[in-house]
C-alpha cells in the first residue's frame, strides 16, 4: 500500500507528462543529461513560444521532474533524475508480484548508450 502523499505526487507527475510538448521536453532534458539546457534553446528546439514553454517547464518543475537554476538572465533546466527514479520506482514497485522473472526482460529494450554525437567525441582515438 502506498502513502497517500506518494500516490498524489505520482498522479501530479504523470499528469505533467500527459501533454505532448511536456513529454517531448522531459525526454529531451533526460537526453541532455546533467548539463541540461537553457530555456530559450528548449523553446526554440520545440518550436514553442518562450512564454508557453515557461509554463510547460514550470509544470514539470512543480511535478518534481525538472530542476531549474538561474544563471544571470538565463534559466538553465535539467531533468530531475531522482524525481524520475522515484516515479519509475512507484510505477514498478508491485509489477513482479514477488517474482522478479515476470519483469526480467523489462530493460532489454532500453539502450543507455550516449547519443551518436556524444559517442563520437568520447572515442579513445578521437
Amino acid at each position: 500500500m502506498y502513502e497517500a502523499s506518494t500516490q498524489i505526487w505520482a498522479v501530479d507527475a504523470l499528469g505533467a507528462l500527459a501533454h505532448e510538448t511536456r513529454l517531448r521536453v522531459f525526454r529531451m532534458l533526460v537526453m541532455a543529461g546533467h548539463e541540461g539546457m537553457i530555456a530559450g534553446a528548449i523553446a526554440e528546439r520545440q518550436g514553442v513560444p518562450p512564454s508557453t514553454m515557461s509554463h510547460h517547464l514550470a509544470t514539470l518543475e512543480r511535478a518534481g521532474l525538472v530542476q531549474s537554476e538561474r544563471q544571470s538572465r538565463l534559466i538553465h533546466y535539467r531533468a530531475d533524475f531522482p524525481g524520475m527514479r522515484r516515479l519509475l520506482t512507484f510505477l514498478m514497485q508491485d509489477c513482479c508480484q514477488g517474482v522478479p522473472e515476470m519483469c526480467g526482460d523489462l530493460f532489454a529494450n532500453l539502450s543507455c548508450e550516449a547519443p551518436q554525437s556524444q559517442a563520437a567525441n568520447t572515442r579513445p582515438d578521437a
